[in-house]
Formats: structure tokens, C-alpha cells, sequence
């Protein structure tokens, strides 16, 4: 399982190097071929998606299937570990959250800089004319 989150934990940095180095300002030349890279690259990074969906089942499922530890007979060390796994489900679904909004980010950048590209084709076509 610990192989599963290292992935996605990659695949968010990854993304949030993306929309850092999309959202920087650079030169047009510079930042259309930037976008189109990136624009290729969103129909394979659209995976993460499902499979954060599937992480985040899993962590539900872990999460109505845990033994809850909060009697007096529980030992520390029992507490500890319920505690624990409590915060890495917690962790893992923030994992999850920010992997498909950093997903939609991009996707919603991309969509709004070949916006504005066609639109400044079509004023650059009008003041020529």
C-alpha cells in the first residue's frame, strides 16, 4: 500500500510543478509551447482521477472496517495506532483531494490561455482588416 501513496505523492508534485510553471509569467512564445506540452500531457494524467477515486474507497472502507480503540481497556500502545492510522487517513485523503484539484486546475488553465490565444487571433484578425 505504501508504494500506492508514494505515486500519488509524486504524481501531486508533479502537478503542482506544472501549475507553477504554467501559471508563471514568461514570454508568449514560451508559454504557448508550454501549454501545448502540458495540454498533451492532461489525456494521460487524467488516470490519477480514477485512481485517486479508488484510494479514497479504500481509505472509506478501512475507515467502517477499523477496530475502534476508545474503551478503557485499550492499551497505550493500541491507542497509539489507532491514532496513527486515523492521521494517515487523514493525510492520504488530503493526498487524494489535492491530486484531482490540482488535476482540474491545470485543465482549467489550459482551457482558459487557448481562450485568450483565439481570442487574440480574432482581435488581431479584425485590426488587420
Amino acid at each position: 500500500m505504501g508504494l500506492q501513496w508514494m505515486v500519488l505523492g509524486y504524481v501531486v508534485a508533479a502537478e503542482a510543478a506544472i501549475a507553477l510553471v504554467i501559471t508563471l509569467p514568461s514570454p508568449k512564445l514560451v508559454k504557448s509551447r508550454i501549454v501545448s506540452l502540458v495540454s498533451l500531457l492532461l489525456s494521460p494524467l487524467a488516470g490519477v482521477i480514477p485512481f485517486a477515486a479508488f484510494q479514497l474507497l479504500d481509505i472509506y472502507w478501512k475507515n467502517e472496517h477499523r477496530l475502534i480503540c476508545t474503551s478503557e481497556t485499550c492499551t497505550a500502545g493500541e491507542r497509539d495506532r489507532y491514532e496513527k492510522s486515523i492521521y494517515k487517513a487523514q493525510r492520504n485523503a488530503l493526498l487524494c483531494g489535492a491530486a484531482c484539484l490540482l488535476y482540474w486546475s491545470i485543465c482549467a488553465i489550459c482551457k482558459y490561455y487557448k481562450k485568450i490565444q483565439s481570442l487574440e487571433e480574432v482581435e488581431k484578425k479584425y485590426k488587420d482588416q
